[in-house]
């Protein structure tokens, strides 16, 4: 299970609060009593760690007030992530920098821990390419994918676009397919549509762009085995078709699981993923074309979530 943890809520007046500490490692105590591992990965709200030293420093205190929290519990089952979907555009070498120093914060507390790493560039395919690996063999490289975001996300990045157009895009994106739906787009949003209908997009490009980070995998371990990578995030919304939805989903795992990456859908009660609604009833009914694009069959239950 993957803990998102907003690090600002873990300090009060300019300190680190030990009972909002503590809170998180009863959390993932609870999650463990399960027998579930837990991913803990840090999501900043509103920290500047592009531009900020402070909330630089700040994301380093919170990593060391944590781990060594963290140093009674199961560490076999605790995947310490250092965060969520970092960006520091043109300036990756400082994010390599940041994430080096907080992983020396989590060994220094937590050395038999499998710590999740990624790249710059919201941990995007590009991101992971251009990262160094680090000297660490107790580590997992994780990828968010979301691409064409002009499919999975129908163009989220413009807010002058008419989404209900968007998705009647196709996926596969075939030329028949795109001409019905550019038909009845006005601009802007048909220069957006028409640039994805140019590239194609296919299970085919799904698997060039994990070509890419299998070479990179295969680069960072040397002459050994290749580094460990888990497409941390893929999602598509469900504002999309169920069928044109189902096929992208589908596409994506299917390539994951060819080229020995795993994989995590976004996300339990988000419109990228299950879409179960806030707060989650106890035994909600989980979407059938979902669990098919997933490879995953449904319980006895209607599809309950035990």
């Amino acid at each position: 299970m993957r803990l998102p943890v907003q690090p600002e809520l873990l300090w009060q007046n300019g300190a680190i609060d030990p009972s909002r500490i503590e809170s998180i490692v009863t959390a993932v105590q609870r999650i463990q009593s399960a027998r579930l591992a837990v991913v803990l990965a840090l999501a900043p709200s509103t920290w500047s760690l592009e531009t900020s030293v402070p909330d630089r420093l700040r994301l380093l205190a919170t990593w060391r007030a944590l781990a060594h929290a963290l140093a009674y519990v199961d560490q076999s089952r605790l995947i310490p992530e250092i965060l969520n979907e970092p960006v520091f555009a043109g300036d990756a070498p400082a994010w390599e920098m940041l994430q080096a120093d907080a992983l020396a914060e989590i060994r220094a507390a937590l050395p038999d821990a499998t710590v999740i790493l990624t790249g710059a560039q919201w941990s995007g395919v590009d991101g992971i390419r251009a990262l160094t690996p680090v000297p660490d063999p107790n580590v997992v490289y994780s990828v968010h994918f979301y691409e064409p975001a002009e499919l999975t996300a129908l163009a989220a990045y413009r807010s002058d676009l008419d989404r209900a157009a968007l998705s009647r895009l196709p996926f596969p994106a075939d030329p028949q397919g795109c001409r019905d739906a550019l038909r009845a787009m006005s601009a802007p949003t048909r220069d957006v549509a028409a640039f994805y209908c140019a590239t194609g997009w296919d299970a085919p490009h799904i698997d060039a762009r994990f070509d890419q980070v299998a070479a990179w995998a295969q680069a960072c371990g040397g002459s050994g085995p290749p580094c460990a990578v888990l497409i941390g995030e893929f999602g598509a919304t469900a504002q999309l078709p169920a069928p044109t939805r189902g096929a992208w989903i589908e596409a994506t795992r299917k390539s994951a699981e060819a080229h020995g990456f795993g994989w995590t859908l976004w996300g339990y009660d988000d419109v990228m993923g299950f879409n179960v609604a806030r707060p989650p009833p106890l035994r909600p009914r989980l979407d059938p074309e979902v669990l098919r694009a997933l490879g995953l069959r449904a319980g006895p239950t209607e599809h309950a979530a035990r």
